[in-house]
């Protein structure tokens, strides 16, 4: 197993150890463990996965820690909305079902400009391999968190 298949594994049974929205009062704390979790183990995984030389790394990390500053930013507003929706689910109406949707698209577009925005700087103090490197890094972390995401949130009735 690769070291990136097993801190992906770890981080995996880290998301996994914590249970879905609707488990009860300790949700709140849960989430909020969780984030403080991945967040650290996060970058040890960027780091473990970069390898990064002395003068990469000096460069590379102050950009790193603003892009997930902005990046946490983005993330919390997603977790807003699926807040949103768990309180009300099944006492959603159509319109605020559509708010949700734009909401949740936002988010995604936001995403998106978020991770082109930095791809100029990233490219600046790494070489292209590493850059996409950690591109692919931040792509598996995040459908990681998704699929957990996903898990806890119920699918909204016709």
């Amino acid at each position: 197993m690769s070291k990136t298949s097993w801190v992906l594994s770890v981080l995996m049974l880290a998301v996994l150890a914590v249970p879905p929205a609707g488990a009860g009062e300790a949700d709140e704390a849960s989430m909020e463990v969780l984030r403080d979790t991945l967040r650290s183990n996060k970058k040890a995984l960027v780091a473990v996965n970069l390898a990064l030389s002395d003068d990469e790394a000096r460069a590379f990390w102050p950009i790193y820690d603003r892009y997930q500053a902005d990046l946490t930013v983005v993330g919390d507003r997603l977790l807003q909305i699926v807040d949103e929706y768990t309180r009300t689910f099944g006492n959603t109406t159509d319109d605020e079902a559509r708010k949700l949707v734009d909401a949740y698209l936002a988010v995604q577009r936001d995403r998106a400009a978020l991770l082109q925005s930095y791809a100029e700087p990233f490219a600046e103090v790494l070489p292209g391999r590493t850059l996409m490197r950690f591109y692919q890094i931040e792509n598996k972390i995040h459908i990681v968190m998704l699929y957990e995401l996903a898990a806890s949130i119920p699918v909204i009735a016709q």
